[in-house]
């Protein structure tokens, strides 16, 4: 997805030195060489043909379908937003008094039955509403054999995308869940579901990734190229052995919304606590710590001068959750949550979500380079709605000087290539961020520097190597004594309307 990689080769000086080099020490083997690689061969009773196992599986995955209802507002001027709009009598501020319109709309998407009682597993994503203004009227599940039932939502958890729906039927054939932690890289997988509405269609391919991280990261996916297109969502991906490994969830798709070969399922190691919790008829909870974060890329990394990839950084800490109350700070670089490592694969998110809410843990944090280690009680994380409106407010004009204005910039930012203003209350306003906040304004942004690239007109920086700036002059002394310790670049808290607040490295000019 976004990896590449380049090889490099070298010359070889002589026909004795290419013997030396390319001959492996007496106790190493190339990693392909002839005689290592039983492994690859089918495995005792791995099928020939997947035909069988199909055969038994089939039965169990069933077609979701949905009849929602949506409401639109109708404008009833023809001449809304046009110099016309108000001469013709039309009613209404721009015409906008028109009847709300009715119209019926539908989803579809794959589902399995886990139980011979009829409960049936799927996607989140597969019964909500397609769009704003819209409801699920009915819920309708069919079996292979075409027989349609009427379904009820058990239980649903946005978060991780999954749903429990229940059919009132017995002597239903079912599946059951797997070990998906002893899934590995070049696994076949099968998976089954209804692409594009065309039931019971079976696809194959191998593990591709395990523990592929997308989104806000609270989840991790095993990714595959068995084709998975729209419509498989919430069908099962299965192992060799008929069991439910994965939960078809995501496709990293075509601009026609076509399969090119990445598609992303839901582990059982993370589907089954879930489905089991919503059997109950209890809402999932999870762990939070109500921080912002940031992984700690190679920039982020030269700027503060740690290795790369160790830790996520904190760019936010919300007063009052656990995360303030257990004295972590902006700037922290998180590495370990009760002992286990902080990395791309398993990052801050997934760790805190794991813990259960009101628990203790035990936070291993790298300050100002030194090792900290901090407890917090972690609170329970808030639904997706009540975290959508934690973003900032929307941008309006910036009320920054214009180039050749009367209130003159600061050329104190010059060697990162901005020149900046005292963030006042008015531009505060005006920029749309917390009057709370305290920085510098960005005025002017050198496009050929680099942060051109990341910086722009608006931006309140509120730190430098987290030291805290309220004047261009305590900007440049900043940027002057990260210089002359050697350091190439610096790393800037910004804070930015609508999305709030985040660390940004920038490389000092020359």
């Amino acid at each position: 997805m976004r990896y590449a990689y380049a090889l490099t080769g070298a010359m070889l000086l002589g026909g004795a030195a290419a013997t030396m080099a390319l001959q492996p020490s007496s106790a190493q083997v190339a990693q392909n060489e002839p005689g290592t690689m039983q492994a690859t061969a089918p495995r005792a009773g791995a099928p020939l043909s997947f035909a069988d196992m199909v055969a038994k599986l089939q039965p169990a995955v069933v077609n979701i379908s949905t009849k929602q209802t949506i409401v639109q507002q109708q404008n009833d001027n023809p001449f809304a937003g046009t110099p016309f709009g108000q001469l013709f009598g039309f009613g209404g501020q721009g015409g906008q008094g028109g009847a709300p319109v009715r119209r019926q709309g539908a989803s579809l998407g794959s589902g399995f039955i886990i139980s011979p009682d009829g409960y049936v597993v799927t996607n989140n994503h597969v019964i909500a509403p397609g769009a704003r203004g819209a409801s699920v009227d009915e819920i309708t599940v069919t079996l292979p054999d075409r027989k349609e039932y009427t379904a009820r939502v058990v239980g649903r958890d946005p978060t991780s995308d999954l749903a429990l729906l229940k059919i009132n039927a017995t002597n239903l054939p079912f599946v059951k869940f797997g070990d998906s932690t002893r899934a590995r890289v070049g696994d076949w997988v099968v998976a089954i579901g209804n692409p594009f509405g065309l039931g019971g269609t079976v696809t194959a391919g191998i593990v591709s990734a395990v523990h592929r991280v997308t989104g806000a990261g609270t989840d991790r996916f095993i990714q595959t190229d068995a084709s998975i297109n729209q419509g498989n969502s919430g069908g099962p991906m299965f192992d060799l052995n008929g069991n439910v490994i994965g939960i078809n969830s995501q496709i990293l798709g075509s601009q026609g919304g076509g399969n090119i070969g990445i598609g992303f399922a839901i582990p059982a190691e993370d589907a089954r606590p879930v489905i089991e919790t919503l059997m109950k008829g209890v809402a999932v909870k999870r762990g939070y710590l109500g921080v912002g974060i940031q992984p700690v890329d190679d920039d982020i990394a030269a700027a503060l001068g740690l290795p790369k990839d160790r830790g996520e950084l904190i760019s936010r800490v919300e007063p009052g959750e656990a995360a303030a109350r257990a004295g972590l700070k902006q700037g922290d670089v998180v590495t370990r949550v009760n002992g286990k490592e902080v990395t791309p694969d398993q990052t801050l998110s997934y760790l805190v979500a794991n813990v259960p809410p009101g628990s203790n843990a035990r936070f291993d944090v790298i300050r100002d380079g030194k090792p900290v280690t901090l407890n917090a009680t972690v609170g329970t994380r808030p639904s997706e709605e009540a975290l959508a409106n934690l973003n900032g407010p929307r941008e309006g004009d910036d009320g920054l000087p214009d180039e050749g204005g009367e209130q003159r910039t600061a050329p104190a930012g010059a060697p990162l290539g901005l020149n900046v203003v005292p963030l006042t209350p008015q531009i505060a306003r005006t920029i749309g961020v917390d009057s709370t906040v305290t920085g510098v304004a960005v005025a002017r942004v050198d496009p050929s520097s680099d942060a051109g690239q990341k910086v722009r007109r608006g931006d309140v920086i509120v730190s430098v190597n987290r030291q805290p700036v309220r004047t261009g002059a305590e900007l440049a002394a900043a940027v002057n004594a990260a210089r002359s310790q050697g350091r190439e670049q610096v790393l800037l808290y910004v804070q930015r309307a609508r999305q709030g607040g985040g660390f940004i490295p920038v490389r000092i000019k020359n």
